[in-house]
């Protein structure tokens, strides 16, 4: 089989399934062969597309290139935020459930992959694949999202309606026991680097993640107390101060109203938020 041909099928294959596992054979050589990638970016971009892989997931896929998102996804005077027909409550589902399974996952990955380089001896040593496996990315309970999101997801009805279009569309698997599971194309739907700082560093961390603000909080607090304590030790209070006055702290941000503003804000500026796993509709 020419490589011509090899793409075509590899294509055609990414197409129809819209998602193939990194050990499958042509997927392989589509990341390790160069000039086989190079045929198969060139084929692809004629077509306006291009290639959705990443070095921490297990699978591939197809997703619309920048240059043709415009024309896929302006209309009337709008913008549309995916092709799957996904309402707005069903993309926050979306990157909630994104931000619980894919960043610790990520975090794993990376110090499993810290450890297994230190344990390396041999100074020439091949450095071994980043790790994949299914089992690094954590399990998401049901009851868990629900008690956590229910009242700004839409309630339980609403959220298990949408559970269930993520998982037609290969985000998640919804697992017996009321377990969420990710799916093919979930470390594929956002790009990671910019979706994790907008989350970590944005109004949505308050809501998914609020004990790391707390104890953010707390530290932070800690550090002025002493910092007033240590300047009180050699200066002479003014008349009517005291070392006991609060301190007011005003809030980064609304985390029940930032949920909806990420999701906004994706949207627009990463219009391709579900272009790579409907990659046969487009």
């Amino acid at each position: 089989m020419s490589i011509e041909d090899e793409i075509a099928s590899l294509v055609a294959r990414l197409l129809a399934h819209r998602w193939l596992p990194r050990e499958d054979e042509l997927a392989r050589r589509a990341l390790l062969d160069d000039h086989f990638r190079e045929e198969l970016d060139r084929r692809l971009a004629a077509v306006g597309l291009v290639l959705r892989e990443h070095p921490y997931s297990a699978y591939i896929g197809v997703g619309l290139a920048r240059s043709s998102e415009r024309a896929v996804f302006s209309t009337d005077g709008g913008w549309l935020s995916n092709t799957l027909q996904l309402d707005r409550d069903a993309i926050a589902l979306l990157v909630v459930v994104w931000a619980l399974i894919i960043l610790p996952k990520r975090q794993r990955q990376l110090e499993r992959q810290k450890a297994e380089d230190a344990a390396q001896s041999q100074m020439f040593a091949d450095r071994k694949p980043i790790p994949v496996d299914p089992d690094i990315a954590p399990l998401l309970a049901e009851r868990t999202l629900l008690a956590d999101f229910g009242d700004k997801l839409g309630g339980k009805m609403r959220i298990n309606v949408n559970l269930g279009q993520l998982a037609r569309h290969g985000f998640i698997q919804r697992l017996r026991g009321g377990e969420i599971a990710e799916g093919p194309l979930l470390d594929l739907v956002f790009d990671y680097e910019r979706t994790a700082r907008r989350i970590l560093d944005g109004a949505l961390s308050d809501l998914l993640f609020p004990e790391d603000r707390e104890d953010a909080t707390a530290d932070s607090e800690a550090s002025v107390d002493a910092d007033v304590a240590q300047d009180a030790d050699g200066a002479e209070l003014p008349p009517g101060s005291s070392h006991d006055e609060e301190h007011d702290e005003t809030p980064v941000g609304s985390a029940d109203h930032g949920l909806n503003d990420a999701v906004v804000d994706s949207d627009h500026d990463t219009p391709s938020t579900a272009h790579a796993e409907d990659a046969n509709h487009v």
